[in-house]
C-alpha cells in the first residue's frame, strides 16, 4: 500500500500533529515501507504455530486482595504543582 503526500498531511492533520509540507514526501515513503512490511507479515503461514505469550516462562505473583486506606486523591494531588477539581494540571502537549 502507497501512502502519497495528501494522506500524511491527511493523517497529521487527524493527529493534531504539524508536519511541514518538505517532511510529508519522506513521512510517506517511511509510511509505506511500514505498510510493506505488515502486508508481508500477513502472508506468514502462521496455521500451525502456538499463540506466544512471552518469550519466557513467567509466573505471575499474586498479592494478597486486601482493602487498603486507598482514596487519598487529596494527599496525593498535595504533590502536584498544580491541580484543579480534583485532577492533576498538566501542560498543553497536542494542538
Amino acid at each position: 500500500m502507497a501512502i502519497d503526500k495528501a494522506t500524511v498531511a491527511k493523517i497529521a492533520h487527524l493527529a493534531r500533529l504539524e508536519v511541514p509540507e518538505d517532511k510529508q514526501e519522506h513521512l510517506a515513503a517511511e509510511l509505506s515501507g511500514i505498510l510493506g512490511w505488515v502486508e508481508q507479515l500477513g502472508e506468514v503461514n502462521t496455521d500451525e504455530v502456538e499463540p506466544l505469550r512471552s518469550v519466557m516462562p513467567i509466573t505471575q505473583d499474586w498479592r494478597a486482595d486486601d482493602v487498603t486506606d486507598g482514596n487519598r486523591r487529596d494527599d496525593v494531588l498535595a504533590n502536584a504543582p498544580a491541580s484543579q477539581d480534583g485532577y492533576f494540571v498538566v501542560p498543553k502537549v497536542v494542538e
